[in-house]
């Protein structure tokens, strides 16, 4: 609890700003929801028979695993794309169905003889609905909105995949590095967050119930207050977001947001307003991002965007790689700047015990292993070009189980604990030290080179000259000693990442 409380007090204002990002995305599509379910919810209350339509939609939506539904959305016009926008969309959806069957129920509930009396006084079918109907149904409307709310708390959480911030940045970043008080930090105010909203929304139900009397229009007076300061935030913020500011993305390892991280404080270091997309997902996540404009820059490596984004034939030698990379590129309106100076390429791991022991020192010596030996790949490494498939033809290597899928961030841990026996990692990994693992040499060249290299979209250069000379300061700057040190201070001495860097660009020269 000590250091949790410690980990928040060290973050106050970067925890701050995901709790308000958190806020801002559950309040923002929790009121587009109630605009389209109230509407909705009165629509299949009216017409049952062609509101099964309605519901069958709101029910598959609800259906569909979080991390599916981002996955549909993503490369969807005007909602799709990585940021805030796909998250609210998301959010829509999964709040649609209680918003829904709670106006249907409030309205099933309402008594047929006061409807009966208010059609006897003249009422017309909209005053009895706005006038009877409705307040009389109100409180299972709330209580509808209510259920949307805490599950819009809990599902914004994974939010944090695709850019659009909130807790679910300290819950990604926490399980990257296997640390648990990350994971907490953010974990903790987001059930706190959704046990308050649960308890207002309660209040207000209650209050809302025809035996409250005068509290009633209270109870309603506080909600329409509450509901126009959110809409006040929302559009305050909207309007307060300046729009050049460089978005700057990584993928969801430790390297990658250690290196997110340099890029961004290099050119906030010259002054330029940065917005920070780290922990975004995988290679194909970050570069659609990057080709839609959603992000502005993040590192990548030349053999992974030739064989893996632009489905290249596999080249072995360094300038080649790196010119035909810079090429294809520059077709997409995307430029690649100078390598960074270090080379990430994919590291085969074993248990350093079992290297010892079973004679194990190149990758073609996998062939000798036991036929009860598991291999676990990440989920790119199975499906890539220069991954698992052609790794195991051009060794001619035959693993008896199937590979098992994991995390990349997982692997190193899950192959010293025993559960799987070989592994890809990252040849700049410090847990290949830090855990006892032994790298196999590549003895056949089968991996490209894997230059870390910056790359920016060009419309972005054009309109901000300053972006280029600041990211080209970092030219052969990093070495692949100050990457292992850097990745060891994240992953083994669990330090921020926002500290390391800092500390890389004070004692080197590829600060101002």
């Amino acid at each position: 609890m000590m250091t949790l409380l410690q980990f928040w007090s060290a973050h106050g204002r970067e925890l701050l700003a995901l709790f308000e990002q958190h806020l801002l995305l559950v309040a923002l599509s929790t009121v587009i929801a109630v605009l389209i379910g109230l509407p909705a919810g009165i629509f299949v209350a009216r017409r049952p028979t062609a509101g099964r339509a309605v519901l069958a939609i709101t029910n598959i939506g609800q259906t569909i695993p979080s991390l599916a539904l981002l996955g549909f959305l993503l490369p969807l016009p005007f909602v799709g794309g990585v940021g805030p926008r796909v998250a609210i969309a998301a959010l829509i959806l999964y709040a649609l169905l209680p918003i829904v069957r709670g106006t249907v129920a409030g309205l099933a509930s309402v008594d047929r003889a006061v409807v009966a009396a208010g059609v006897a006084m003249g009422m017309t079918r909209r005053q009895l609905l706005t006038m009877v109907e409705l307040p009389l149904a109100l409180p299972s409307i709330v209580a509808g909105i209510r259920v949307a709310t805490v599950i819009g708390v809990g599902t914004a959480t994974v939010a944090a995949a695709v850019g659009a911030g909130g807790l679910g940045e300290y819950i990604f970043r926490g399980l990257s590095m296997v640390d648990s008080t990350m994971i907490l930090a953010g974990a903790v105010p987001a059930a706190l967050l959704a046990l308050a909203a649960d308890g207002a929304l309660t209040w207000t139900e209650r209050r809302l119930r025809p035996t409250a009397g005068r509290q009633q229009g209270r109870a309603l007076a506080a909600a329409s207050v509450l509901f126009a300061l959110l809409l006040l935030v929302v559009v305050g913020r909207a309007i307060g977001s300046g729009p050049d500011r460089v978005v700057v993305a990584s993928k969801n390892f430790t390297e990658q947001v250690i290196l997110g991280e340099l890029l961004s404080q290099v050119l906030e270091r010259d002054g330029i307003d940065v917005t920070r997309k780290l922990n975004l997902g995988g290679t194909f996540i970050c570069d659609r991002a990057l080709r839609a404009g959603d992000v502005d820059v993040y590192a990548e490596y030349t053999g992974t965007a030739l064989t893996a984004i632009f489905k290249d034939t596999v080249k072995r030698a360094r300038e080649e790689v790196l010119n035909t990379t810079r090429a294809r590129y520059a077709d997409a309106g995307v430029t690649v700047l100078p390598p960074l100076g270090f080379d990430n390429t994919f590291a085969i791991l074993v248990r350093r015990a079992d290297a010892e022991k079973l004679g194990l020192k190149t990758i073609g010596d996998l062939r000798q292993v036991p036929a009860s030996w598991q291999p676990g790949f990440g989920f790119e490494f199975l499906e890539r070009q220069d991954g698992y498939r052609g790794l195991t033809a051009a060794y001619g290597l035959s693993f008896a189980r199937q590979p098992r899928a994991m995390d990349l961030s997982l692997m190193y841990r899950a192959l010293a604990a025993g559960d799987v026996d070989v592994i890809a990692g990252d040849a700049t990994s410090a847990l290949i030290d830090a855990l006892d693992l032994a790298m196999l040499r590549d003895d056949r060249g089968y991996f490209p080179p894997y230059d870390a290299i910056a790359v920016v979209r060009t419309a972005t250069l054009l309109r901000r000259p300053e972006v280029r000379r600041a990211l080209e300061r970092l030219a052969g700057r990093v070495k692949v000693e100050d990457m292992r040190s850097m990745n060891r201070a994240v992953d083994v001495d669990r330090r921020n990442p926002a500290d390391v860097v800092r500390d890389f660009l004070k004692r080197s020269s590829a600060g101002p």
